[in-house]
């Protein structure tokens, strides 16, 4: 058996971050080693579990991903720890359909055969929220909800009446609760959050949340409700193949840093060799390389550096005109363009190599899965091939639609996306290879064409 188990919430904002990363640390106080998971594909909350645990946080998609593949990761990644946390994403139930659990927490939890943690929100309710908790156990009685966590308290008393209630009508232990006065804030999400981390800025805040949490939340409780069976490695996916001699250099610094693990694991398992450079340090494009990646992040808050960035801007204009086989996500499709205009109005020149700007809104411009299929044939992906992934940004794209790379589909229906010239394929769609690996094979092979 192991000791493993998620993290759900009732909903968004309902503190599953916050208990995540204070139960990793309370865990890690304790002398145990953690490793992380976040459902979904979210690249920022792993960027949290990996600077408490100190071990790299694994994105785990049910929709994305086969489910061989999603208790791969899990086995693989779990290796030499003594405990996995799973931390879920949206509500427990939320997932691709209303209508049923793909792509869902509750899904992820099954598929991983992990016992689920739920966290309530209980301000303003007292017996109302054993309603709540009983909504979550019969709507699917196939995960096993073994615990309840309550945030937003008012007082130890408060949270006793709640336990009660909860406890009496679910038949199902409360271990641990915040106040609603607990003096922690999670750090920002979004703008600053990776170079924070880097930087050590954080450490204190979360031995704080760890502290807070080992006071009011049963620890020794959650270990006994936490085993759970070993995960077999039933994909043979990230097998090692030999060696293709064929390097990709991949930008990662404050500016350039979502990137799926695996996507990288996919790549040195194919035979590439992976090399790092910053755009943000004025680090040239390694010269030995043979493929080039360029992710998404945050390139708007840098703007003004990656702008003066002239070694690098020089360098990555030099490889796609030799034609090195580059992908561009996002952030990266957003430097390659002419400029980025911020929310304030200001405009930065970025490398010009695809035709027109990219301007940042207050308000999402697009969130969501996508199922992707070539647009025209490319190195990457062919008109016949099909892979998944998601899209997010608050800018919109200004410039030359003729050329797409890809056609993504979601919610909204189907359009064609992004840019592709010679070779280079850039567009704001983030792919997971995990869902296609014969995208990986397809990049190796182009880099290999044009090294020979």
């Amino acid at each position: 058996m192991a000791k493993r188990f998620v993290i759900a919430g009732t909903g968004s904002g309902v503190g599953k971050t916050t208990f995540t990363i204070g139960l990793i640390q309370a865990l890690k106080n304790k002398g145990l080693v953690v490793q992380g998971f976040k459902c979904g594909p979210d690249y920022i909350d792993p960027t949290y579990h990996s600077a408490v645990t100190g071990r790299i946080s694994r994105n785990i998609d049910s929709w994305m991903l086969t489910h061989d593949t999603v208790t791969t990761i899990v086995s693989r990644a779990s290796r030499g720890a003594d405990i996995a946390v799973i931390e879920g994403v949206m509500g427990f139930y939320d997932g691709k359909s209303p209508l049923n659990d793909a792509g869902s927490t509750a899904e992820i939890s099954v598929i991983t055969q992990s016992p689920v943690v739920l966290i309530v929100n209980a301000a303003s309710m007292a017996r109302s929220v054993a309603a709540v908790v009983k909504g979550f156990q019969t709507l699917s009685t196939v995960p096993n909800i073994v615990a309840v966590i309550v945030n937003q308290v008012g007082s130890v008393s408060h949270f006793e009446l709640v336990k009660a209630a909860i406890e009496q009508e679910c038949q199902i232990p409360v271990i641990g609760y915040l106040k609603k006065d607990a003096t922690l804030s999670m750090p920002s999400r979004h703008l600053g959050l990776v170079p924070a981390v880097e930087r050590g800025e954080l450490t204190t805040f979360f031995e704080h949340l760890g502290e807070l949490i080992a006071e009011t939340v049963d620890v020794e409780r959650l270990l006994a409700l936490t085993e759970a069976p070993q995960l077999e490695e039933t994909s043979r996916l990230f097998e090692p193949e030999p060696a293709q001699h064929v390097t990709i250099a991949v930008a990662k610094d404050a500016a350039f840093n979502f990137y799926y693990e695996e996507n990288l694991e996919l790549l040195r398992a194919k035979g590439a060799e992976i090399v790092y450079f910053s755009p943000l340090r004025n680090e040239p494009v390694p010269s030995k390389a043979d493929g080039l990646y360029l992710g998404g992040g945050f390139p708007e808050e840098f703007a003004v550096q990656l702008e003066q960035c002239t070694a690098t801007k020089k360098s990555v204009q030099e490889m796609i005109a030799r034609g090195v086989p580059t992908l561009a996500e996002c952030g990266g499709f957003m430097y390659l363009t002419e400029a980025i205009t911020t929310t304030a109005g200001a405009r930065y020149p970025m490398l010009g190599i695809i035709p027109g700007e990219v301007k940042m809104q207050t308000k999402l411009a697009a969130l969501g899965y996508r199922e992707i299929t070539g647009a025209t044939d490319n190195f990457l992906i062919r008109q016949e091939d099909q892979a998944k992934g998601h899209e997010f940004h608050y800018s919109v794209y200004e410039g030359q639609h003729d050329c797409p790379a890809y056609k993504t589909k979601g919610r909204f229906g189907q359009k064609e996306e992004g840019y592709t010239t010679g070779n280079l394929v850039a567009g704001y769609t983030h792919f997971h290879f995990a869902s296609n690996p014969a995208l990986v094979e397809q990049w190796l092979e182009a880099c290999k064409k044009v090294k020979a």
